[in-house]
């Protein structure tokens, strides 16, 4: 043994340690100095993978500068809110006896009990049937087509179900001049977009039709829009992550849209109930938060080169993303079954599994991206305070940038995680953080909880193949 080898083992014992953590922290118990690195080999030693990532690294400069332009149209976008209209007027290439779903597209017999659950009583709201019998028949022979709302500019929660005559959120990107459009929602309970479909939903659909659209309409009318970018930021340093916290954001537009509603020709008996109608669902601005994700997510797609993800959407069978740079083809995995707190009575074997195109909102840097500016939702998802941070820090990991508009106090206001990156996803192995409510698997009973869920790792492997396949030459 050399003299330099014998001094080495009489100096103090420094240790990096890479691989098991634990062998770190046996050390550490010793009395030892030791550092853990955080490593893991690419792909997660997918070799598939990992061949795919080399191969597109020929291509990366492209990529990087797809990718700026695109998440420069997501900080840019400015989502206004400027009308309400019936789906029919509003959507484009909206055809009669059309149904809306959340995306991926899904056939009549492949859907969730949830989903069918509001396709039959979107078919008794229209006057298209007169019982869940008749509507359940004319959907069995095929009388009702059926479409994604993503694929006509639209999204929906849950279930997203948008039929003709239903009023819809007209939201205007006024920095690109593209619209998105949504439902206005209905409060939590027994409601549509969980499936149910009895008397009692139908006529607060109808109210909500002759009542509220039409006095929103006027109201919006007197305004020049009302910037929803402004509201969001604002709910952010108020608690919200504006998708499963929507408390603050709700009491903003309240308050935007109050003194204008009171300058129509609406009774204040009406106006009266429809101020009470807001204010007692908290959730009230999801839905319009959603479309304004849409609406900046639409401006980001389509860039050549670009890996950034522009929408998530699930429908109670499947999961799909669809990429910046890949068009419009959807990618697809199975939809998951949400891990979460639930409601007194019920389990996880009552759940139906991930259900929505709400996620949009993860996509466009709020949502689940935002947990940390939302401890309190922790109380409502399941996890810690702690948790809800580090889900946050995490999404920095496989994002372009961070957020100039929407800022985190906890954080000291550091920019949400911006522009979702497949490749980042596909080489750190972190998915996507998603927060969101639990329908029961059955149509007609409603929320039964929320949590968090994982995305499928398949539809992001599915979605890079292809990448590779139109880029590398």
């Amino acid at each position: 043994m050399t003299k330099k080898l014998q001094d080495l083992f009489k100096e103090e014992l420094n240790v990096i340690n890479i691989g098991l953590e634990s062998f770190a922290e046996n050390l550490k118990d010793e009395g030892y100095n030791a550092v853990q690195v955080d490593w893991k080999p690419a792909a997660g030693g997918d070799k598939e993978m990992a061949g795919l990532l080399d191969d597109i690294e020929n291509i990366s400069d492209r990529i990087a500068a797809a990718n700026e332009k695109a998440v420069e149209k997501i900080q840019k976008s400015e989502p206004i809110v400027i009308d309400v209209q019936t789906a029919k007027d509003a959507l484009p290439d909206f055809s009669d006896k059309m149904i809306l779903h959340a995306a991926p597209p899904e056939k009549w017999e492949d859907m969730s009990g949830p989903m069918q659950g509001a396709a039959i009583g979107a078919c008794i709201y229209e006057g298209w049937a007169e019982n869940e019998k008749e509507a359940r028949k004319m959907l069995d022979d095929g009388q009702v087509t059926f479409d994604a709302a993503h694929h006509h500019n639209a999204v929906g929660p849950m279930t997203g179900i948008v039929s003709p005559s239903m009023p819809v959120w007209v939201i205007e990107n006024k920095t690109y001049g593209n619209k998105a459009f949504t439902t206005l929602n209905e409060g939590l309970g027994k409601v549509l977009r969980f499936g149910a479909n009895g008397p009692d939903v139908i006529k607060k659909l109808k109210w909500m039709e002759k009542s509220l659209a039409p006095a929103l309409r006027e109201a919006l009318s007197k305004t020049d829009g009302i910037n929803l970018k402004n509201i969001t930021s604002q709910a952010l340093h108020m608690g919200d992550e504006v998708h499963n916290r929507n408390k603050a954001a709700t009491a903003l537009f309240i308050r935007e849209i109050t003194p204008f509603l009171l300058e129509t020709d609406h009774s204040n008996k009406e106006i009266k109930e429809i101020i009470k109608f807001m204010a007692g669902n908290e959730h009230f601005y999801l839905n319009l938060s959603m479309p304004a994700s849409k609406a900046t997510m639409d401006a980001a797609h389509g860039i050549e080169y670009s890996t950034v993800l522009t929408a998530m959407a699930r429908n109670g069978v499947r999961f799909g993303i669809r990429i910046s740079g890949l068009g419009d083809e959807w990618f697809v995995g199975e939809a998951q079954i949400v891990d979460g707190l639930y409601f007194p009575g019920y389990t996880e074997e009552d759940a139906c599994p991930d259900l929505g195109d709400s996620t949009i909102s993860e996509t466009a840097a709020v949502g689940g991206f935002a947990m940390a500016a939302a401890p309190a939702i922790v109380g409502f998802v399941g996890g810690t305070v702690a948790d809800s941070i580090r889900f946050t820090k995490d999404m920095y990991e496989i994002t372009v940038d961070e957020n100039d508009n929407f800022t985190i106090p906890p954080l000291n206001f550091r920019g949400t995680p911006t522009g979702i990156d497949l490749l980042k996803i596909i080489e750190t192995g972190i998915l996507p953080a998603i927060n969101t409510g639990i329908a029961h698997k059955e149509p007609g009973i409603g929320q039964i909880g929320a949590g968090l869920v994982d995305p499928p790792e398949e539809c992001f492997k599915s979605a890079i193949r292809a990448f590779a396949q139109k880029y590398i030459k």
